[in-house]
């Protein structure tokens, strides 16, 4: 029987605790997948650009709420000058926000890339200086970037149904995913081989991040789930392309 070339897996379940089910892109959590930001990631520019080493900042991040705006303005009022490449003009009056034209919330841009991404030249390097900031205080970046950043690329949904339960999708991230501006990208990370090199499948490796979206009993769940499906399981689409 012959498959569609982009088929994945899902698991699903019942939230112990609320009314919601949770549905997860098990192919995508089983592959592996890693960012290799730095290692041969081409930026989600028009062309290919991996000297600029900016990764998917090019165009700042969106915020997801007036809470995930307070976090990264605090946050931001932390970081030093050896940690942050912009650190005056984030200090300065414009601040590290502004509106984009569709009047959504977003980080600043400075130089054409996000006012939190340190570049090339930069003494501690090239990266965002949120992250270098959660390395030398030894705490998890999770609570200190715009929630899409620490979230991607994973994508979570929510959906209410007629009957008020709630249905969440976590997924990975797709070009579809960005809008129209996300077909103009040269190369996205999960739809290119070139990303499916990791030691460990996603569900292992982001850990972090799918406990901080489901919560603790959830993500132990999902491991679960994800274990007990393991033999028979459907190779991500990108990574049988990778073996052909």
């Amino acid at each position: 029987m012959s498959r569609s070339p982009d088929a994945h897996e899902w698991v699903s379940f019942e939230d112990p605790d609320e009314q919601r089910t949770w549905m997860c892109d098990a192919t995508f959590l089983e592959s592996s997948y890693t960012c290799i930001f730095g290692r041969g990631c081409q930026g989600i520019l028009s062309e290919p650009t991996p000297e600029l080493s900016q990764g998917c900042c090019s165009y700042g991040a969106h915020f997801v709420d007036d809470e995930d705006v307070a976090r990264v303005e605090l946050a931001a009022k932390r970081l030093s000058a050896d940690q942050w490449q912009f650190r005056d003009k984030g200090r300065g009056k414009k601040g590290v926000t502004t509106r984009n034209d569709e009047g959504d919330v977003v980080t600043r841009l400075v130089d054409d890339a996000c006012i939190f991404l340190n570049r090339p030249d930069f003494p501690r390097g090239a990266g965002c200086a949120l992250h270098v900031l959660a390395l030398d205080s030894g705490e998890s970046f999770i609570p200190l970037k715009p929630e899409v950043c620490w979230q991607v690329p994973l994508r979570r949904e929510d959906l209410t149904l007629a009957n008020g339960e709630v249905l969440t999708r976590i997924a990975q991230w797709n070009r579809s995913d960005w809008g129209e501006g996300g077909e103009e990208f040269h190369w996205w990370c999960t739809q290119d081989p070139g990303a499916f090199v990791g030691d460990t499948r996603v569900v292992d490796s982001m850990k972090d991040e799918l406990t901080a979206m489901m919560g603790p009993a959830n993500y132990d769940t999902l491991v679960d789930l994800m274990n007990e499906r393991r033999r028979g399981a459907l190779p991500h689409p990108v990574e049988i392309r990778r073996r052909n």
